[in-house]
């Protein structure tokens, strides 16, 4: 049976969410962003990108370019609602879908000609979400997620659908520049020049020892999706409620020190799993349980995020709040729960562009040397 893997993104979706909300912004320039002085773009519309607007720039220079935009805070609770309402267009029909972020989704389609048709059913399913939740929407089909995805970048070009026939996946691929492929930065774009591939067509010449002599590992992974060689899987998609973290002391303690670096050094596991996952969370739950067995918890809510400063000041407070005993504690636990799928994009909304560049870069490190590989000092016995 022949694979058949279709990727779904909304089309720029917190701007089509804002006009669904005011019809007055269609067509004109709008940029979603923060709302301090030092706020950036999270998103921008079209008319916006003609004028050299693009996200993470700062909303100044951004309104220097194109003064005569619109600037909207981004509302991400009504994002988050809108994109459940695509999801649940989805689940009603897909055989098996994953929901890679707030804006888009894979579907496993195969095996769909022998009823319906895979292009058929999914320009179908395309009409059906636009009908009933307002938003617009693209797709790419092809044999794997890679040039699926690649694909619906091209589709929102043309007619907002492409689809890739099985065996065409590198003539496809061939004349796109090499920063399509998803996952390569500009830094790996820029070394990929240097090596004179700056088109997939130069990375598909290339022999796969010579990118991984250069990028370890990834380089092998580059010259596979530069060939259209993808076999990951479409991983189905549950709703995961919380993730939490929790210690009982081997003796009851009131060491403040060691209770306030036990809970920094939680917050930093779950912020990089958030993050490793692309989700953000706006409730926090502290856990105490006294030497009396006696248990207290006490939770927030706060704006979404996922970025470490912000959960660790917020989980502190909750802990200075509830521990107000002063009675050996034998347990703490902390949690996070209400997720929204998102990514460090959604955070820019916070205006914390310095801070997500720096968790970025710590994350990086991370998941090629592994999490101990860099911790906060204020953790270290």
């Amino acid at each position: 049976m022949d694979t058949a893997i279709v990727h779904m993104d909304l089309d720029t979706f917190f701007v089509s969410a804002e006009i669904l909300r005011d019809s007055s912004l269609k067509g004109k320039p709008v940029i979603i962003g923060g709302g301090s002085s030092r706020a950036v773009v999270a998103s921008c519309s079209y008319e916006a990108r003609k004028f050299g607007v693009r996200s993470a720039m700062p909303v100044r220079e951004a309104l220097r370019l194109c003064p005569m935009a619109v600037v909207r805070k981004g509302d991400i609770d009504y994002y988050s609602k809108l994109s459940r309402d695509v999801t649940d267009v989805i689940s009603e029909s897909a055989p098996l879908f994953e929901k890679a972020s707030i804006d888009e989704h894979y579907l496993d389609v195969s095996g769909m000609d022998k009823f319906f048709g895979s292009v058929k059913w999914t320009h179908e399913l395309r009409r059906r979400i636009t009908d009933q939740t307002g938003l617009p929407i693209s797709f790419g089909l092809s044999v794997n997620k890679t040039v699926s995805k690649i694909a619906t970048n091209e589709a929102k070009k043309k007619t907002g659908e492409l689809v890739i026939a099985q065996g065409e996946e590198k003539p496809f691929l061939a004349p796109l520049p090499s920063s399509k492929i998803p996952g390569i930065g500009p830094e790996t774009y820029t070394k990929l020049c240097k090596m004179g591939a700056p088109m997939i067509r130069n990375i598909q010449l290339l022999m796969p020892e010579l990118l991984e002599a250069a990028f370890g590992k990834p380089g092998v992974t580059i010259w596979h999706k530069a060939n259209g060689i993808d076999n990951s899987l479409v991983i189905p998609y549950h709703e995961q409620k919380s993730m939490s973290r929790s210690v009982t002391f081997e003796q009851d303690t009131t060491d403040m020190e060691l209770l306030r670096k036990t809970i920094i050094s939680f917050v930093d596991e779950l912020a990089f799993e958030l993050r490793s996952q692309q989700r953000l969370t706006c409730c926090i739950t502290i856990t105490i349980r006294y030497a009396n067995w006696d248990t207290h918890t006490r939770q927030t809510r706060i704006a979404y995020s996922c970025t470490d400063d912000i959960l660790c000041s917020t989980a502190l407070q909750l802990f200075e709040k509830l521990y107000d005993r002063r009675m050996l504690i034998r347990l703490i636990g902390v949690k996070f729960s209400d997720f929204v799928t998102g990514s460090y994009q959604i955070d820019l909304f916070n205006d914390n562009a310095e801070v997500i560049s720096l968790c970025q870069a710590i994350d990086g490190i991370r998941r090629r040397f592994g999490h101990d590989s860099l911790v906060k000092a204020i953790t270290i016995e």
